[in-house]
């Protein structure tokens, strides 16, 4: 297997063949009437200057008009060749991406900040699926076109195909060697500011109200600010090199031409060049250059691509390994049990032993601040997490025995922060379940406290939510999760935080229903462990787990 990212990543993309092909001959054909526009050109207005019958012109007068016209044609088809191949290879990309990601190790995600995900999975696709447009396909068209012109040249004067042929090195390789370095440059110096900077914008948008209380918000916003600041300085840093690029083909133009010039000046002072090939020789150079000129850039979309398609596979190179190889499928009731278990991230802080029998209708509720380890400890219930040590069994089976799906299917986890995505609150339900109708919908919504709301909207359940969860409030957003989890397939519902951003009489009204038996939310038969600041002391929990604040070695007490 190659080393190169860019080569590992490639396959990703799931290019056809075919297209790549049709992208290029279109690419061939804009330019290459370009070529024969210029060459042709060329040829008019010196034998015009002989001044012949006319009729002798009308032919290439014709094909003048008709180069001049197939090269806006050939392009306009070469734009939707290529734009449709990098589209289509970004859909398979990120649909691979998430699919890898969704049947990997969850901590291959989940342990990456919320910005630099978003950034691997959003920016970093697209800059990969950029290198079809902006790479492959100019350097074939610009490689074809070198060797055509250079080969044509070459009938002419051998001297002056010379000069062209490494002018055009120039142009196409020393110019883009220099680009690539300066983009480089930019890229190693600015990813991780940029990285910075989108994890700490998406949480002051996506924060705002509670950072202000906090008195958090002008901090947020200020790391911000510098992060965007250190990327813009990396830029500037790479615009020496950069600078150099942009120089180096219109110079290799200049000497090209000049020297061509000067040849055919010699020629035909010989009498061994007639007027109209000398024409060619000096206009033919001009349009050779217009193949290379794309290059720096795709040297530029190259690297970019390289650097982004190593962001991309350490992700998926840290999901590969599915912590649950297992063949076993649970068939039974979804018993839980943790021996010693203690919980925490690598490198982080560790909980405390603890025991815990989660019996089919069991109500638990794990209560404590923020960092003592409650949803570290359901991520490690719901298999997200591996054991620091201890054991998790369900229904007799350690969860390295059990297959993913099966215990996707059977023990949810239910984040505090999940996604909630810009389409209607039926399909966003649906992510939940994907057969759900309508009317069972709307009864979990009613159950949940959503009922007047979703019948106040426009189409209803089919209402589209502009921009996810900046279209809701933040009890709104709750509500909606705790819905989803409560359609979920899921015998053990190991719910983070359901009542957050409530207010304390309905959050506790919410509490109190799901962890009692006959509560209406949850059916008797389902398993609920729920974690939260803040208790209602009159709840029908079968186990209550009070845990203090994290510190180093001590964070969770044996119940």
């Amino acid at each position: 297997m190659s080393r190169d990212p860019l080569i590992r990543a490639l396959p990703l993309l799931d290019l056809q063949p075919g297209r790549v092909v049709r992208a290029v001959a279109a690419g061939v054909a804009t330019l290459g009437s370009a070529l024969a526009l210029a060459a042709l050109s060329a040829w008019l207005i010196t034998r015009a200057w002989q001044m012949p019958p006319v009729l002798d012109l009308s032919v290439a007068v014709v094909a003048v008009r008709a180069l001049g016209i197939s090269r806006g044609v050939f392009r306009y088809l070469e734009r939707l060749a290529t734009h449709d191949t990098a589209l289509r290879g970004t859909t398979s990309a990120r649909t691979q991406l998430y699919q890898r990601l969704a049947d990997g190790d969850p901590a291959a995600a989940a342990g990456l900040r919320r910005g630099e995900l978003l950034a691997r999975t959003g920016a970093d696709v697209d800059t990969l699926g950029d290198v079809v447009v902006r790479a492959l396909v100019p350097i074939a068209v610009s490689v074809v076109l070198a060797v055509a012109a250079v080969g044509i040249l070459a009938v002419i004067s051998p001297a002056s195909a010379l000069v062209l042929a490494v002018a055009l090195a120039v142009s196409g390789v020393a110019a883009p060697w220099l680009s690539a370095r300066a983009a480089r440059l930019a890229e190693t110096s600015g990813a991780d500011a940029r990285a910075r900077f989108s994890e700490d914008a998406v949480t002051a948008l996506d924060h705002a109200a509670e950072l202000r209380v906090a008195g958090r918000l002008d901090r947020t916003v200020s790391r911000a600010v510098a992060a965007e600041h250190a990327a813009v300085e990396a830029t500037d840093r790479a615009a020496a090199p950069s600078a150099f690029a942009d120089a180096a083909t219109p110079l290799a133009v200049g000497v090209s031409v000049i020297a061509s010039l000067l040849i055919g000046m010699d020629l035909y002072s010989s009498g061994t060049m007639s007027p109209m090939a000398m024409g060619i020789l000096v206009l033919l150079p001009l349009s050779a250059f217009e193949a290379t000129a794309a290059l720096p850039a795709a040297a530029v979309a190259l690297t970019r691509a390289r650097i982004a398609s190593r962001r991309i596979l350490a992700v998926l190179d840290a999901a590969v390994a599915d912590p649950h190889p297992g063949d076993r499928e649970l068939d039974g009731p979804a018993e839980v049990v943790a021996k010693d278990l203690r919980c925490g991230w690598p490198g982080g802080q560790v909980t405390a032993p603890l025991d815990l029998d989660l019996r089919p209708g069991f109500r638990v509720a794990i209560v404590g601040g923020s960092g003592s380890g409650k949803t570290t400890t359901l991520m490690t219930l719901a298999g997200l997490l591996p054991p620091v040590s201890g054991t998790v069994q369900v229904d007799g089976l350690d969860l390295h025995q059990v297959r993913s799906e099966s215990l996707r299917r059977n023990v949810g986890f239910f984040a505090e922060d999940a996604h909630l995505f810009d389409t209607s609150v039926l399909e966003n339900l649906r992510v939940a379940r994907g057969d759900l109708e309508e009317a069972e919908a709307l009864t979990v919504l009613e159950c949940v406290g959503l009922g007047g709301w979703v019948s106040g909207l426009p189409d209803g359940v089919h209402t589209t939510l502009a921009g996810g969860a900046r279209a809701v409030s933040g009890g709104q957003r709750r509500r909606l999760l705790l819905a989803r989890a409560l359609l979920s397939p899921a015998r053990v519902l190991l719910l983070d935080e359901p009542t957050e951003h409530l207010d304390a009489d309905a959050g506790a009204d919410l509490l109190r229903r799901l962890l009692a038996r006959d509560g209406g939310l949850v059916s008797p038969q389902r398993t609920v462990v729920v974690v939260t600041h803040q208790l209602p002391e009159d709840t029908s929990a079968d186990l209550v787990i009070r845990v203090e604040k994290a510190e180093s070695e001590n964070a969770l007490p044996t119940p």
